[in-house]
């Protein structure tokens, strides 16, 4: 609830951030090389616009815990322990007051205040020849106020609005709109849309320091790339149409921000190294070929080794250049050791870690099947069998350690202090979600099982559909959705996308094509019988394949900080459609996280916001 108190508030925030007061120190990863005032309104030279995006960066930083903290505790995959602190128990169990230090909309509105001071004064005509030069950090200030009034709005409900900085006590005191979800959208999708299609700011390499190593001859350095750093605009303008249901308008702006960058789905499965297989040789059939190719899917968290990364909040190798993150710790890795050994070394892992996977995480994991092809024969046809490995995304997400006459799981994922907000399977899964609900549930799988390519011409049904083969799975109608709407498969743009591949294979391994046992009348047969639903209306098809997608997101993008605003955008998807009735995602939402024993009613919508501090 918003308190009385707000234009004090406000306020207050004048005194951390008016004109534009995020200003980077001498020694910050985000430093610059102007000596322009901060103040000074006139932001009439071109340097300038380098220097306020860096300073805007930097408040995405000071961001970054809270917003994992908040999307993780909440949600429901991850669990409390005997180390864990109170605030974070208190965000767990839905009991935290405004006294949590992960409860501020102080962090975010500063943000929003050095957009706002940013957009407000930014001359935008400066030219170098017939570039504009301002435009990319100018469409950056838009989306990253967008952003943050998304956060704002789906952690508070209702939140004060405003588009003007705040420079003076007048300012803050003035009357300020109050916005839920769709009035924030209605109020800054316009503008965004004028600048969609417009590339992030790059600025190359930026130094974050020399990471602490017990290796002194061998110090490693830690480089921020500034182009990844960066909210791409088409992809907020997205997940703005995703957040108030209108699934086309998301759809095509997710579509459009793949194809202008050119990212297909890349194959990323998981390697059977020596570590893996001393975990699964118990249940390894000897038939098994080890060799698996594509890249390895625990190497997509660096920002150097491959293209899935889009954003990241990228922290500081020290103190000494910058914000730091409490996150490594928090799940189990101190990757600001200075006595811990080499960066790999068991050392560095905590025993008094405190967050662990819950236990509908691990349930859900270990519930999968693992699809692979024997050793080949020379017959030349293709078995797929079944294997009850699971998931094997777990087992790199969340590494087991032995240390200390212990033994442990430790989320890995941050173990390079980088916190990623977008990645490109973060991107296709939003997308299936959108195009799940346009009505195409068909589609929404395929990006899961095959990955959207020029092959899914192939698994097309013709004629009557009682007597197709079972991968025959895609529609007509999908296909010409496909060709035409979201344009995946249209001549111009289907060589982009000849290497997409499916989702799940990233932690399944062989589920494209005829052959494999994941198909879809198979997933959501299965599905529907879980929900105790015998029906097989699009209506009932829909929100099955809405609930594998929900699953799919948690075993690829597990403690990312997605999970509870993901859980909640997909309850108000379920009420807006009504669906079993107004509350039934309410409903839903409130028996995924029943394990948590929250202290509130989670079937009243109101219960899913935080205080507003």
């Amino acid at each position: 609830m918003i308190t009385k108190n707000i234009k004090k508030y406000l306020a207050a925030l004048l005194v951390g951030c008016g004109f534009a007061a995020a200003m980077t120190s001498c020694q910050d990863m985000f430093e610059t090389d102007s000596d322009r005032q901060i103040f000074d309104p006139a932001l009439d030279q071109k340097t300038d616009s380098m220097f306020y995006t860096l300073g805007i960066l930097k408040g995405l930083q000071q961001a970054a815990d809270q917003y994992v903290m908040q999307g993780e505790m909440r949600g429901d995959l991850v669990s409390t322990n005997q180390y864990t602190e109170t605030d974070l128990r208190q965000l767990a169990n839905f009991s935290a007051t405004t006294a949590n230090k992960y409860d501020s909309a102080y962090v975010y509105y500063r943000i929003i205040n050095n957009c706002n001071y940013y957009i407000a004064h930014r001359d935008t005509s400066l030219r170098t020849g017939s570039r504009q030069v301002a435009i990319p950090e100018y469409a950056e200030a838009l989306a990253v106020r967008a952003w943050t009034y998304m956060q704002l709005a789906k952690t508070y409900g209702t939140v004060p609005f405003f588009t003007h900085p705040l420079v003076n006590i007048g300012d803050a005191n003035s009357q300020h709109d109050m916005k839920d979800l769709q009035g924030i959208c209605d109020a800054l999708a316009p503008e965004l849309q004028r600048f969609s299609g417009t590339p992030v700011p790059d600025y190359r390499s930026v130094s974050a320091g020399v990471l602490n190593s017990s290796d002194s001859e061998n110090p490693q350095e830690k480089t921020v790339q500034s182009a990844l750093a960066m909210l791409p605009i088409d992809i907020v303008l997205a997940d703005l149409y995703l957040e108030t249901h209108q699934y086309e308008l998301a759809a095509r702006y997710y579509f459009k921000y793949l194809q202008m960058n050119e990212l297909p789905m890349t194959q990323a499965y998981i390697t059977i190294d020596s570590y893996l297989r001393q975990i699964l040789d118990d249940k390894v059939p000897a038939s098994i070929s080890y060799e698996v190719s594509g890249y390895s899917w625990s190497n997509i968290f660096s920002v150097t080794s491959t293209n899935d990364i889009v954003t990241y909040i990228p922290m500081a190798a020290n103190k000494l250049r910058g914000e730091v993150t409490e996150l490594p710790r928090y799940f189990g890795y101190d990757f600001y050791s200075t006595t811990g050994g080499s960066a790999s070394s068991n050392e560095r892992y905590l025993v008094e870690r405190q967050i662990d996977a819950s236990p509908s995480y691990v349930a859900l994991s270990n519930a999968q099947e693992y699809y692979y092809t024997p050793t080949a024969g020379g017959g030349g046809s293709t078995v797929v069998r079944t294997a009850d490995f699971g998931d094997l995304r777990r087992l790199i997400a969340m590494r087991q350690v032995a240390k200390n006459d212990s033994a442990f799981s430790v989320m890995i994922k941050f173990t390079s202090a980088n916190v990623p907000i977008y990645r490109t399977a973060t991107i296709y899964l939003r997308l299936a979600e959108a195009i799940n609900r346009m009505g195409y549930p068909d589609a929404a799988f395929a990006i899961l099982k095959d990955g959207i390519n020029e092959d899914l011409e192939a698994y097309v049904q013709h004629g009557d559909s009682t007597d197709l083969d079972a991968h025959r799975y895609i529609r007509p109608e999908t296909l010409q959705m496909l060709q035409n709407t979201v344009p995946f498969l249209a001549p111009e743009y289907v060589s982009i996308f000849e290497d997409n591949w499916g989702i799940h294979s990233r932690g399944c391994y062989y589920t494209q094509g005829g052959f494999s046992p994941y198909q879809y009348e198979t997933e959501i047969g299965k599905k529907l019988a879980e929900i105790n639903t015998t029906q097989f209306t699009m209506a009932d098809t829909i929100n099955a394949m809405e609930d594998i997608i929900c699953d799919e997101m948690a075993l690829e993008l597990a403690f990312e900080g997605n999970r509870f605003g993901d859980l909640t955008r997909i309850a108000r998807h379920k009420n807006h459609a009504a669906y079993n009735g107004s509350d039934f995602g309410s409903r839903w939402l409130a028996k995924k996280l029943a394990y948590k024993h929250p202290v509130v009613d989670l079937t009243d919508e109101k219960n899913w916001f935080l205080p507003f501090k």
